[in-house]
């Protein structure tokens, strides 16, 4: 199936229109995998044209469902993060440790013992950071790394990576139904570039809000006791 890609595959503008004329669940699949591995590959010219083509209900997607879009999507990107969480615990992790025993790293403070408390730092408190991070452009990606070389729990891993990779497709789907209601075919690259830089906007704003909380918790006074007010 892949040998059907077309050179093209690298100009946003060919391979989106390729994809219009292609579509199918595993087209669907297979990109958003690709889109969450290690690969950078926009899932903007994957989501929203194939749930465009399934409410209009032509071409290609006339045989997809736009609630399936959104699943499949989903799926594709659940595996591809996976991808990420094995090779960065199977690769990254000795890498890390490796680095924390070595003169150099502890040259720059950097030891066994605290990676470790940075390891059960992630592990309680990554399940946010890896929801939020499906939701942030250029961090989708790599959110899964942290959680592999901190061993996060794959349980906890896949159900926010999930609910995130969820949301955020729905939002690509329902981009696309929008503009299958209001765009005619000819333009629908052009609005889906215009919208997508809207969503990467919010979503830059949403990493500074999220820094800004981390940054606040870190540095907010911290309240003494009663016993030391008293002494």
């Amino acid at each position: 199936m892949l040998d059907m890609i077309p050179l093209a595959l690298f100009d946003a503008s060919q391979f989106f229109n390729w994809f219009v004329e292609n579509a199918n669940y595993w087209f669907v699949f297979i990109f958003m995998v690709i889109e969450s591995s290690f690969i950078p590959f926009p899932s903007e010219v994957i989501v929203p044209p194939a749930a465009y083509l399934a409410v209009r209900n032509v071409g290609a997607g006339a045989d997809m469902n736009v609630v399936m879009v959104t699943v499949v999507a989903t799926l594709g990107a659940l595996v591809g993060a996976f991808i990420n969480y094995y090779i960065a615990l199977w690769i990254g992790r000795p890498v890390v440790y490796r680095f924390a025993d070595s003169r150099f790293g502890h040259a720059c403070l950097i030891d066994r013992e605290k990676v470790v408390k940075a390891e059960e730092y992630f592990d309680r408190h990554g399940a946010a950071s890896t929801f939020i991070g499906r939701l942030i452009p250029a961090i989708r990606q790599l959110i899964s790394i942290p959680a592999g070389i901190s061993k996060m729990n794959v349980g906890t891993f896949a159900i926010f990576t999930s609910l995130g990779a969820l949301v955020w497709n729905a939002i690509l789907t329902l981009l696309g139904y929008i503009l299958a209601r209001n765009v005619e075919p000819e333009l629908l690259f052009d609005k889906v570039e215009e919208y997508n830089r809207y969503l990467t906007y919010a979503g830059y704003a949403l990493a500074l809000i999220c820094l800004g909380y981390i940054l606040w918790n870190a540095f907010k006074p911290r309240r003494t006791g009663y016993k030391d007010s008293q002494s």
